[in-house]
């Protein structure tokens, strides 16, 4: 895994127009305001694996950017969709995908950096993704 290549991804994603078409490959789901970007795609490391390595990026995003907010638990939104609660994407999405989330308002800008690891559904494997929000979370 290219840490350095991750991070200036997770740069880039600071200052990106969301609002663009986005062809890359990486590529996960974008809308109005977000867009959902894999840093690693693979079904050679385990979801253990995944998630230590983003521990280490969050730890380097930590040290750009300021501490982080607490990991966000996901399964508040997932218990409010199943209510029948309206939650903005990506918020939904992730929920959806994930258990937690490592969040970031990097300094200068308005908007939301989150990393976490997605392993549902377990047929795809497990990826790192990268989501850019304009949206705050909710």
């Amino acid at each position: 895994m290219d840490s350095d290549k991750h991070l200036a991804k997770l740069d880039a994603l600071c200052s990106a127009d969301l609002t663009a078409e986005y062809t890359e490959s990486d590529l996960y789901l974008a809308g109005p305001g977000y867009r959902i970007v894999r840093l690693v795609v693979t079904q050679a490391e385990t979801v253990d694996d995944l998630h230590a390595y983003g521990l280490y990026i969050s730890q380097a995003l930590n040290a750009r950017w300021g501490e982080q907010h607490d990991p966000w638990g996901m399964l508040t939104l997932r218990v409010r969709d199943e209510r029948g609660e309206d939650i903005p994407e990506p918020w939904l999405a992730t929920s959806r995908l994930m258990d937690q989330l490592y969040l970031w308002q990097p300094p200068g800008t308005d908007r939301w950096i989150a990393l976490g690891v997605a392993d549902r559904p377990p047929a795809e494997g497990p990826h790192l993704l990268a989501v850019a929000a304009d949206i705050a979370p909710v």
